[in-house]
């Protein structure tokens, strides 16, 4: 049986978001880490406000972002060795 938990990777441990049932204490696991999409803004010292503060500034520059034009940019290193 496998049996899936959502866990944080922090200061060597993992801490899971919820507890597993029916699984016994020393049963093995095998941990894989998936890249996240989210940026940990405190670990880039921005709290909250500074983040709205920035959000609200870069608002401007989102139709050019999402444009087509601007795909190229998504895999910029591959992208650089083609031209």
């Amino acid at each position: 049986m496998l049996t899936s938990i959502e866990g944080i990777y922090k200061n060597g441990r993992i801490e899971l978001v919820e507890q597993p049932n029916n699984v016994l204490e020393g049963t093995k696991v095998i941990v894989t880490f998936i890249k996240s999409n989210e940026i940990d803004l405190a670990s880039h010292e921005i709290d909250p406000a500074q983040a709205e503060a920035l959000r609200t500034n870069l608002t401007t520059f989102v139709d050019d972002w999402n444009s087509d034009e601007m795909s190229i940019y998504d895999n910029y290193d591959a992208a650089k060795y083609r031209f």
